[in-house]
């Protein structure tokens, strides 16, 4: 097995991925929420908003029975679950400008999931609304995406479905060779058949901008071995429109199943009900607990602490007269004592910079906070720095974020450009 030390690059962007994108209290706390029937409580505490459900207009248009499905759907939705198998993008950050398909009611009728356009994704909050063809009010692309749909994946959000993963991922017969999940591809293709109404029609697994693999209908099994139609350019030209698309989820292998198997991830580093599903039978952790006490620093022939002391972060083995007097010499150019300029650093550019960044990278603020208190304490007075730099830069998309949901701003001349968007797989 492959170790983090020689380990696939891809692989260990995924693991930082799953270290930082659904925080563990996330999953506890809108866990605990859905057990006591507060559906919206779990939305809340995933970052998913339901502000764009209106049951009563389901109610007055598809009737009441449309209405218990949908409610019924909803007390079992896991939201951080759901944010757990969204698609992402190269960065690891989710992949923006997405209306996925949850639940299908009809013909006209889809619960849906939607992430924000590039420019205001900073906060990696999801919208959960209602889609019967309509224009979807802000979202760029409000139709569900026919290649990103869980619809037909129920187990990626729904937690009666949650034990298919193992069946569905293939796990028991992936033999750990490539990513593309080919030995699922001719079930996977019946699964979208039946879905459709279409049993012998050819469905299209897409594996890349250019090249696709068709599952032949009508009885045949596995992919054709020509990789696509090829054009006299050398390229797979567009498939017909209305053409039958192998949904991504079922393309390729889940990352969280590499990560097991390349040994770089353990069972109780996944979410709950994924590990339950990939790793039957193991052993679950305690909750750790925090014991970090003061640090050490040579200052001046002696070995020093620093901790916490009322909120902030002070040099312990310095009485305050000598801070003073040492505070006064720095502001006339002397240099500073190792412990003060240990705790300027920490102000400034903390060595766990690239964990709050990445916290902050996937929308998680309160994660970022609890850890900067944690280390400068909180009633700490940030001073100038890359630190205070960022959480200023994530303020300032989380109100980016809330212009666009409030329809008050949108593409244009003075909006960042958008990232890349290429799919991690």
């Amino acid at each position: 097995m492959r170790s983090s030390v020689d380990g696939d690059p891809r692989l260990l962007a995924w693991r930082r991925v799953r270290e930082f994108s659904v925080p563990p209290q996330m999953i506890e706390t809108s866990t605990a929420r859905r057990l006591a029937g507060d559906w919206a409580g779990a939305c809340a505490a995933a970052r998913v908003d339901p502000g764009d459900l209106d049951l009563r207009a389901v109610l007055r248009e598809h009737g009441f029975d449309r209405v218990v499905a949908v409610r019924d759907d909803l007390l079992h939705l896991a939201p951080e679950l759901l944010r757990w198998h969204l698609p992402r993008v190269e960065s690891g950050r989710l992949r923006p400008a997405l209306t996925v398909s949850l639940a299908v009611y009809g013909p006209r009728l889809h619960l849906v999931a939607r992430t924000a356009p590039a420019w205001a994704d900073a906060d990696q909050r999801i919208t959960l609304a209602l889609w019967g063809g309509g224009t979807g009010g802000v979202h760029p692309h409000p139709r569900p995406n026919r290649r990103f749909r869980f619809d037909l994946h129920r187990h990626l959000w729904d937690v009666r479905r949650t034990a298919e993963l193992r069946e569905r991922s293939g796990a028991d017969s992936w033999t750990g060779a490539g990513t593309e999940a080919s030995h699922r591809w001719p079930a996977e293709a019946e699964i979208v058949r039946r879905a459709e109404g279409r049993p012998g029609d050819p469905v299209y697994a897409r594996l890349g901008t250019h090249r696709h693999h068709e599952l032949p209908g009508g009885g045949e099994s596995g992919p054709s071995g020509c990789g696509g139609r090829i054009s006299e350019r050398g390229k797979v030209r567009g498939l017909p429109r209305g053409s039958l698309v192998l949904p991504d989820a079922a393309t390729w292998v889940p990352p969280d199943l590499e990560l097991l198997r390349s040994g770089l991830i353990d069972p109780g580093q996944l979410h709950p009900l994924v590990a339950d599903a990939l790793a039957p039978g193991h052993t679950r952790p305690p909750a750790g607990r925090t014991t970090d006490g003061p640090r050490f620093v040579d200052c001046r022939g002696s070995r020093h602490r620093i901790g916490l002391v009322g909120g902030v972060l002070s040099a312990l083995d310095h009485d305050p007269a000598e801070l003073r007097r040492e505070e006064i010499l720095v502001g006339f150019g002397g240099p500073p004592l190792p412990c003060l300029r240990v705790i300027d650093t920490a102000m400034r550019r903390p060595e766990s910079l690239d964990d709050i960044r990445a916290r902050l990278d996937h929308g998680d603020l309160p994660g970022a906070l609890r850890a900067v208190e944690a280390l400068l304490g909180p009633d700490a007075t940030l001073r100038d720095g890359p630190l205070r730099d960022e959480l200023a830069r994530a303020e300032q998309q989380h109100h980016t974020y809330e212009l666009y949901r409030s329809g008050l701003a949108g593409p244009g001349p003075t909006k960042a450009p958008r990232r890349r968007t290429k799919v991690t797989t």
